[in-house]
């Protein structure tokens, strides 16, 4: 019985000593898991306890952004837009989609930041907006290079297809090449 009190005890003075900023981060990884699940999910999917599954899912990459929850998380999204467009005949639009990538990738980020950061860490808030601004960077370049490429196949009429396709792979390929270059600058 003194080891459950001990460990209690431990519990207690752990939860005592969370910083502010880390919890933020945490509580905003299943903000933004949470809302890439009511993107995903058909309505009629969102409700019961279909939705208390769905609220633990989001809440695990909060505790355990280390672990395999994040990926899990993202997984259940992706299997999210798959039922909705497959299983309940939702139409696939611009803007549902870039918000679903865009939220996967804000709690990919997130978690990345809260799995650097201990529970009791100091963090001074100009590291979490120069993190958020640099999410934003992205997500905006993703947003209008996504649009583009969207936009692409009608613009050269029959040929347009070929021509986003070979655009894509460049951009694959570029993207390759500029990691593969970031990871040999280190």
């Amino acid at each position: 019985m003194d080891a459950v009190t001990e460990r209690v005890r431990a519990v207690r003075t752990a939860a005592g000593r969370i910083g502010p900023i880390p919890l933020l981060i945490r509580v905003g990884v299943f903000l933004t898991a949470l809302a890439g699940f009511v993107l995903a999910f058909p309505a009629e999917v969102l409700y019961g306890q279909r939705l208390g599954a769905l609220v633990l899912v989001a809440v695990l990459p909060a505790f355990g952004p280390r672990r395999v929850w994040p990926t899990f998380t993202a997984l259940v999204t992706v299997g999210g837009w798959l039922i909705s467009v497959d299983g309940y005949g939702r139409p696939i639009t611009l803007w549902r989609l870039l918000a679903v990538a865009g939220v996967l990738y804000l709690t990919h980020t997130l978690c990345a930041l809260a799995a650097l950061l201990p529970y009791d860490a100091v963090v001074e808030p100009e590291l979490v907006t120069r993190w958020l601004v640099r999410a934003a960077g992205v997500l905006l370049a993703t947003f209008v290079l996504g649009v583009l490429l969207m936009e692409l196949p009608d613009l050269g009429g029959g040929a347009g297809y070929q021509l986003a396709t070979v655009a894509g792979l460049l951009v694959a390929v570029g993207v390759a090449g500029l990691l593969g270059w970031l990871q040999r600058r280190r």
